[in-house]
């Protein structure tokens, strides 16, 4: 690592400095002062380690936020919104000064926590803590993946950086553990991570309650880690941000920080952390740190100083006229790449998802659901060059691999080229770094893991939907089928609760042609996808044209109830999903003995089929016609498509450790069971 020359600033740039620095306090203390709620002690604390980041290193363009080859900036510790929404405002980004008035206001660019779509500028939604250090893992990850795929000798077209803000709570998250172990090991040396070590949480100082050598576990991980440093000196930062660049690590800066700098009688305090300051208070802070300016007044001089308008120009500028000279020599790369960070699919995309469910289709093979989207993968690979996939220590169970995929792994001279992530024991880790990726552009992401672990991921799977990225999120051993590993293992609630989820789609298809469409409809939408798949084979379920393009309507009828003759018939909807689609066509022959005639409604996504037109679902679901539903899952879900009067054939105890079929009978998933409730509610 090369030597970092001692500098000083002169008193006159430490004066700008020191302005800049009260500039951020002030817009924080007055727009939480006028809100009456938010935190103004982590924007206070960390004011001059924002001075150094952002202007002297950060890369980016206020007047063009998503500028492919700009860093990417990540507040980790979302709480601090005001330092971030300050910082966007006096570099220029499109956030005007009324914005940070209304601050925690309705319909304002401004919420309580960043958010990502709403306000120019912001990279990724953080709050709950840790989650935007691991978004910003994948973010590093995208980065260093599409710089081995696109960049050429002496054409270095994707050059960026990450860098993190995080503070005490973000690291005792365990998944501060699980992201910052992964990065480590890959070696992902664009990622930098500025820690506001300022020992005060919201209960106190944290010396109670994380007593971690910090600086020696992130060694321990692998990373360089810059030690000690003065957060409020804006040389020594800028001097630890040069180290980061220097080094073939990820680099973690260790900032001593006071919380609510500037605050004459709270700062070092946990009551500056999530209160806005008193009136008498903010007075004493403005005499304090000698700003005379009424609230939200920042001097012209100042804003100037802040200004990045003319450098991000400059910036994006000379890199638009070397991808031009990239254009020039690889044009099939350029296009590629552009369309890549567009976030849009191939031309062809409509012919190979055709192609891959009618393959689907016409192999009628009847295999396990995750065997069948494991050839979903194989075909998708083929076609969106940009799919990177991935599985907790489960790939062998998840069968998330393809014939061509590529292990990514840290080599020699940085991490190699790769399509395929080993994320380890790892579920919320690999969860939101799989978002980061997403948010990042250039790569279409997706992980694996058993059905029952999303409980450890479920916050990301919940951020996924909040942001509207397109992660998915494939989920094996979907319920008692997955047998002698036990109740431990069988998911039971997990796919009710994962559909109560607003904006994500849950699909648990019952075959392989079910399979392949779902995963060509969470290819198709800007949302994420859960994809509930089976351990055990399933049968394969024979359909018209029509019946195989209504499967992207969430729900369809795979079996029609014939028209009735002579006398009036009694009819009844079984409604089923994944591996009970096959009890549900076996009882329609002993139903119809006992004169009840049965529709069988596939529904592999609720979620789908609630956005329908209501002229669809009346359609699929009469509203004369009563109904059951079946599913190896608890039955308080379906209530909302059967009604009190109606059947539900399901579990709601938790399982038991045995073979599949004996599991089934045990629990009362039996075509008996389906004949019976049906017959009591028929009419």
């Amino acid at each position: 690592m090369s030597a970092v020359t001692e500098i000083s600033a002169p008193p006159g740039v430490r004066d700008e400095t020191r302005l800049m620095a009260n500039a951020l306090r002030f817009l924080a203390v007055d727009a939480v002062g006028q809100a009456k709620s938010g935190h103004p002690g982590m924007p206070m604390g960390m004011a001059e380690i924002a001075v150094a980041l952002w202007t002297r290193h950060l890369k980016h363009n206020p007047r063009h936020p998503d500028w492919a080859d700009r860093d990417r900036f990540v507040l980790s510790n979302g709480h601090g919104s005001m330092l971030l929404y300050g910082l966007l405002h006096l570099t220029g980004y499109d956030l005007p000064l009324d914005e940070l008035k209304c601050f925690r206001q309705l319909h304002s660019k401004t919420p309580g926590h960043p958010e990502v779509g709403l306000t120019p500028g912001v990279e990724t939604t953080t709050g709950p803590l840790g989650q935007g250090f691991a978004n910003a893992v994948g973010m590093a990850l995208a980065e260093a993946l599409l710089a081995r795929e696109f960049n050429r000798p002496g054409h270095a077209i994707v050059d960026h950086r990450t860098y993190v803000f995080v503070g005490d709570g973000c690291l005792m998250e365990g998944i501060s553990h699980e992201a910052a172990s992964l990065a480590g090991t890959l070696g992902l040396n664009k990622l930098t991570v500025l820690y506001d070590d300022n020992g005060i949480s919201i209960d106190g100082h944290v010396a109670r309650w994380f007593a971690d050598d910090t600086p020696a576990r992130f060694e321990a991980y692998g990373w360089h880690v810059v030690r000690e440093v003065d957060g409020h000196d804006v040389d020594a930062v800028d001097r630890a941000l040069r180290q980061a660049r220097a080094t073939s690590k990820p680099t973690l800066i260790c900032c001593k920080t006071v919380i609510g700098k500037g605050s004459p009688s709270m700062a070092g305090t946990h009551d500056v952390h999530g209160a806005p300051l008193a009136a008498e208070e903010v007075v004493a802070t403005r005499r304090a740190l000698d700003w005379p300016y009424p609230p939200f007044e920042i001097p012209a001089q100042i804003r100037s100083l802040w200004d990045a308008r003319e450098r991000g120009e400059t910036a994006e500028a000379d890199w638009t006229a070397r991808f031009d000279a990239y254009r020039r020599q690889f044009p099939n790369e350029a296009a590629e790449f552009e369309r890549r960070s567009r976030g849009a699919l191939p031309t062809h995309w409509r012919a190979a998802a055709l192609s891959l469910v009618q393959q689907a289709d016409r192999a009628g093979q009847s295999i396990a659901t995750r065997k069948a989207s494991q050839q979903a993968i194989e075909g998708l690979a083929r076609a969106l060059p940009e799919l990177l996939g991935g599985s907790a220590d489960l790939t062998g169970s998840n069968l998330t691999r393809w014939k061509e995929a590529v292990t990514v792994q840290a080599g020699d001279e940085g991490l190699q080229a790769g399509n395929y992530v080993h994320f380890g024991v790892r579920e919320f880790g690999m969860s939101a770094a799989l978002n980061g990726v997403a948010l990042h552009r250039g790569y279409l992401p997706f992980g694996g893991t058993f059905l029952t672990f999303s409980d450890y991921s479920r916050n990301a799977l919940r951020m996924a939907a909040l942001m509207k990225v397109r992660t998915v999120f494939v989920f094996t051993h979907d319920s008692i089928g997955l047998g002698e590993d036990g109740p431990t293992h069988q998911s039971i609630e997990h796919a009710a609760s994962l559909r109560m989820i607003p904006g994500l789609d849950v699909w648990r298809p019952c075959d392989t042609v079910e399979t392949a469409q779902a995963w060509v409809c969470a290819v198709d939408r800007d949302r994420p996808s859960c994809l509930l798949l089976s351990r055990q084979a399933l049968p394969f379920v024979s359909r018209d044209e029509e019946q195989i393009d209504a499967i992207a309507n969430g729900g369809y009828v795979l079996r029609d109830w014939p028209e009735p003759v002579g006398r009036v018939t009694k009819r009844v909807v079984l409604i089923a999903t994944g591996s009970e689609i096959g009890l549900a066509l076996a009882a329609v022959e002993p139903l119809r003995a006992k004169g009840v005639f049965a529709r069988v409604v596939s529904m592999p996504s609720t979620t789908v089929f609630d956005r329908q037109s209501r002229a669809w679902r009346d359609r699929v679901l009469p509203k004369d016609v009563p109904r059951v539903a079946i599913e190896a899952g608890v039955s308080a879900f379906w209530r909302q498509y059967v009604g009190l009067e109606g059947g539900v054939v399901g579990i709601d105890c938790f399982g038991e450790s045995a073979p599949a079929e004996a599991l089934f009978e045990h629990f009362g998933l039996t075509v008996e069971a389906v004949v019976r409730e049906a017959s009591r509610v028929a009419c």
